[in-house]
């Protein structure tokens, strides 16, 4: 046994002693390093080094149960004390080794923590050297004896002179760089293994055999006369791809078999991308055994400190095939948010599909728009499919990738026509649906009813249940994950191999589904009769295409309704969206006629003649001009994701879950995490492990209705419930 097996590296729920974690982010860090061309013996010493700092006995303290942390104890960097073994390895890859670790966990200045290497000596009032060497004679005994343990050729002793020279290394090489602009391809490598790592822990060895694999995706070859994408040639030599076609006419396997690689597949904030996960999953299982597919929500750990915010991308694991996701995680890289190096690691020179690109907002519009560039630079093929982009954004997106670099793709007139599914109505108020639901339940039809807010949701589903005798469902975003999956599960009415089990969507009788916008996109239900409020155009059609979705050859021409209301009359009951555009929207669809597909795309121009795009140029970390104008090993330290976008950037989970929460790995923590808006629950308590999720009182949130943020601002003080 070896001596050094009680040194850990980290404390509950693991306990993973150093050494293992060293070796288990040494095999990562190969992999991840001969797949990008990378020098893996520099990058698996890199690994051996970054962590090797915890020896210290201020370390290894607060790693014990009964530490408590106090605000007068000066802040202990590990990156710092690892790098006082500098010497240990070749001159020639000090740099190498420098970047790899210093800056891993912190900016080395202006860190929100004020915690990064330059940082220290002009916010703390102590010697930086004097405590990370602290007690070196003993400590550094031990680190030593791990390295060697590596195979890596160790003294037997390092002078605390030596020592001194190594930090003074490191921080007059830091003082060169932190002016230069760009980012490093070194610690991204790092950051990758370590996250990697961490997470899987004992699995690691196992997991990174399978990374890094490009999918089979022959599945997507299938034809079919009722899918006119899969009977069009997808051979071209263009690097990217546009596809705009109505729901259900193949875009999703048309931009799959244009894929040549790893594969990013993006849906819009509010979709359901645990259904998009699982309809991939089942479709390639067949012909990819052990298939690396991941799924990214959209919250990201976000840490508060001293009025602070740090916006950390939620990087999950590097290397798996297919990666499912929203746009979120990915403008992480163009903000350099904490990360982004990682996520750069990740996607660079891979296949990025971004399904339906939706322009509710100026800002979301804008987002994309420099996501795309920046992709571009990055070598991805981007692949874009819609039904509902207007051709102004249309244009934009052209001239971003070169309308020569472009594989266009539309369906013909002849074609739309066949696709014509609804007849629109209009009404003024959810006042006039009661004769309309109970006339579709006495047919014995599928119902859906769609609100713009959580709130209008939770309330129409109580009055359903209240006044209608058949099975109700409510589904949003307010709902623990774990929940969410289950009511996914309902709606789509399939048992675990995919048939049908007479639940919901794939129901036999009346039932009645309440939902907001998280219908829109990705799950593949098909209902008899709508009535949603008035959104943006563009999300609508989303909307219609969960009505009368399942296509045959004897339902094609067959019409069925969908029910409008009409838009609020002021602008903030209007929100998410603008007033201006629900009237417009409203205005142009047909009243009690047939909604023509052929007649969608001059619709979505006459709503949407201009759009407005931000200029973000300042808040991006990459310009135009394919300049990263971020100094060097740092991060962007306020989230400019949570100023800008309206979505839900943030974990919630429950009082009485804490203790699940905190003793649970990653899988099971995010079952428990409810999604949330930042600047709903900031005044709240927060966690300190997983994504640092806000506490909420356990009455605020029932498995029926979900998260009500009302219930949970009923308490006075946060003391009120913990």
């Amino acid at each position: 046994m070896n001596s050094f097996n009680h040194i850990l590296a980290k404390g509950k729920p693991d306990y993973t002693t150093l050494y293992e974690h060293l070796s288990y982010v040494k095999i990562v860090i190969e992999k991840i390093a001969s797949t990008k061309g990378i020098d893996k013996t520099v990058a698996a010493k890199g690994a051996i080094l970054h962590d090797i700092g915890k020896v210290h006995p201020i370390f290894q303290k607060r790693l014990q149960p009964e530490y408590s942390w106090s605000e007068n104890e000066p802040p202990f960097r590990h990156e710092i004390a690892s790098l006082l073994f500098l010497s240990v390895f070749d001159e020639s890859i000090h740099s190498d080794l420098i970047e790899m670790v210093i800056a891993h966990h912190k900016s080395v200045l202006n860190d929100p923590s004020g915690r990064g290497l330059l940082d220290l000596p002009q916010n703390f009032d102590f010697d930086v050297f004097d405590l990370h060497s602290e007690d070196w004679e003993n400590w550094s005994v031990g680190a030593l004896q791990i390295l060697s343990a590596f195979n890596i050729d160790t003294p037997e002793q390092i002078l605390l002179s030596q020592a001194r020279a190594n930090y003074e290394k490191v921080v007059e090489f830091v003082e060169s760089k932190i002016n230069n602009h760009g980012y490093s391809k070194y610690k991204g490598l790092l950051v990758s293994a370590d996250h990697f790592a961490s997470a899987l822990i004992d699995k690691s060895d196992e997991q990174a055999k399978q990374i890094f694999k490009t999918p089979n995706l022959e599945f997507y070859n299938r034809e079919g006369e009722l899918y006119p994408l899969s009977l069009k040639s997808d051979s071209s030599s263009k690097k990217h791809t546009i596809v705009v076609a109505c729901t259900g006419a193949g875009k999703t396997d048309f931009l799959f078999r244009r894929c040549k690689g790893r594969v990013f597949y993006t849906l819009p904030y509010q979709a359901s991308i645990n259904a998009m996960y699982n309809r991939v999953k089942n479709e390639l299982e067949s012909t990819n055994p052990n298939l690396d597919i991941r799924v990214l929500h959209t919250s990201s750990s976000v840490t508060v400190k001293n009025g602070t915010i740090e916006e950390k991308m939620k990087q999950s694991l590097v290397g798996s095939s297919i990666k499912v996701l929203t746009p979120h995680q990915l403008a992480g890289i163009i903000f350099g948010c904490k990360g982004f190096e990682s996520i750069i690691t990740d996607i660079e020179g891979c296949d990025v599909i971004l399904d339906e690109i939706h322009t509710y907002t100026d800002i979301t519009r804008s987002i994309v728009l420099k996501i795309v560039e920046v992709l571009n630079r990055l070598n991805c093929r981007l692949h874009i499919g819609t039904a509902t982009m207007p051709t102004v954004l249309y244009n934009k997106i052209l001239n971003v990738l070169g309308k020569e670099n472009v594989m266009e793709v539309k369906l013909t007139k002849a074609e739309l026509d066949r696709f014509d599914r609804h007849t629109t109505h209009k009404i003024e108020s959810w006042n006039d649906t009661t004769e309309i639901i109970q006339s579709a339940i006495e047919k014995n039809q599928k119902i859906l009813l769609v609100c713009n807010r959580v709130k209008s949701a939770q309330d129409i589903y109580n009055f359903c249940v209240e006044h209608y005798d058949v099975p109700s469902l409510l589904i949003h975003s307010r709902f623990k994950r774990g929940d969410r999956n289950e009511k996914e599960e309902l709606l789509l009415g399939l048992n675990e191999d995919g048939e049908p089990n007479g639940k919901f969507n794939t129901s036999k009788n009346s039932c009645i589904v309440i939902a907001t916008q998280v219908v829109e996109v990705s799950l593949d239900i098909s209902f008899d009769l709508m009535v949603t409020e008035t959104a943006p155009l563009d999300a609508m059609i989303q909307r219609f295409g969960r009505v009368n979705r399942k296509r045959t050859n004897e339902t094609i021409g067959h019409l069925k309704p969908v029910y409008i209301i009409a838009p609020p009359d002021d602008t903030k009951k209007a929100l998410p969206y603008k007033l201006k555009v629900l009237e417009k929207s409203y205005k142009i669809l047909p009243t009690s006629d047939t909604l023509h597909e052929r007649d969608l795309q001059l619709m979505l121009d006459k709503v949407f003649p201009e759009i407005d795009v931000i200029d973000i140029e300042t808040h991006s970390v990459f310009k135009a001009d394919g300049t990263c104008k971020l100094q060097y090993l740092t991060h962007r330290a306020k989230s400019y994701l949570l100023k800008l976008l309206e979505i839900d950037s943030v974990s919630c989970i429950l009082n009485k879950d804490i203790e699940s929460y905190e003793n649970s790995g990653y899988d099971d923590r995010i079952l428990l995490e409810i999604p949330a808006r930042y600047w709903q629950v900031k005044d709240f308590p927060q966690g300190k492990y997983g994504t640092k999720p806000f506490i909420m009182p356990d009455h605020s949130y029932s498995s029926e209705f979900g998260f009500e943020i009302e219930k949970a601002k009923s308490f006075s003080t946060t003391e009120s419930f913990l």
